[in-house]
């Protein structure tokens, strides 16, 4: 008894600690949001994709940044930094959370999202989304278009082709569209492997839950995959190499590997 009373003890501050960093996020949203609802009117299209996609990497970021340092979080993106100003790439990356496209985005100021389209129309992200361009999925066909056009015009793409967050560990079956992307644009998809060992807001984890800290997030390059003239093959290589190495990778892990975490406040 005793003992459970002194690990929840431990978890309260540092569960703050996590929630003010939400807070955080949220209040930075809201006021660029604000902002980008001005600007979405008047200023042209170019400019406005630039700043609105800069901005949001920053904002970003900067949440990482205060993450690391109250020693919430432990991130390692930096292999994507050689790449934040090549034109026209394609990043492809598992969705093991809902933090996925903030690790990347954060890294790729030129890149833009393929969103949800409810998310387009969210109080914290909707202006701001449409301001930077991001896409929307709500029609396939013009989500495909505008992400060519995008690419075409020196722009990066951030895609989680499964679709959601995995929830038929370690992958879930990837949906049609990145690969026709590819060969449209004639882009290369460069593969982006996020790891983590931590639960916290994957699939039907609720965001008040304070999960094990620190919450440990590693990027990894994979392969670079060319389009090709038949999508669907390529489509189904992709998601091979995908499932193929998060297999493997699960294997390999070890309990000894593992960072020595706060307790879990439920």
């Amino acid at each position: 008894m005793m003992t459970r009373v002194l690990r929840i003890l431990w978890a309260i501050p540092l569960a703050l600690m996590l929630y003010a960093l939400l807070l955080f996020l949220g209040l930075i949203s809201l006021v660029w949001n604000f902002v980008a609802m001005l600007l979405y009117p008047v200023m042209p299209v170019a400019p406005a994709r630039t700043l609105g996609r800069m901005t949001i990497a920053f904002a970003y970021r900067m949440f990482w940044w205060l993450a690391s340092i109250t020693g919430m979080m432990r991130i390692d993106a930096t292999c994507l930094d050689p790449m934040r100003n090549e034109p026209g790439v394609i990043f492809v990356a598992n969705h093991p959370t809902m933090l996925d496209a903030l690790l990347l985005v954060a890294r790729l100021p030129r890149s833009a999202c393929i969103m949800k389209a409810d998310l387009l129309r969210n109080i914290f992200l909707g202006a701001g989304a449409r301001l930077a361009r991001y896409i929307s999925n709500e029609s396939a066909r013009m989500m495909v278009r505008l992400a060519v056009d995008d690419l075409r015009n020196g722009g990066q793409l951030v895609i989680f082709p499964e679709g959601t967050r995995t929830v038929t560990p370690p992958l879930n079956a990837f949906r049609p569209g990145v690969t026709l992307i590819a060969k449209l644009a004639q882009a290369p998809i460069q593969t982006v492997f996020i790891d983590t060992d931590s639960p916290y807001l994957s699939k039907g984890w609720p965001l008040w839950r304070v999960p094990p800290l620190p919450i440990v997030f590693t990027l990894r390059l994979g392969q670079r995959f060319l389009p090709t003239s038949d999508s669907d093959i390529l489509q189904a290589d992709l998601e091979q190499y995908f499932r193929q190495n998060m297999e493997q990778r699960a294997t390999d892990a070890s309990p000894e590997c593992q960072t020595p975490r706060a307790p879990t406040l439920s």
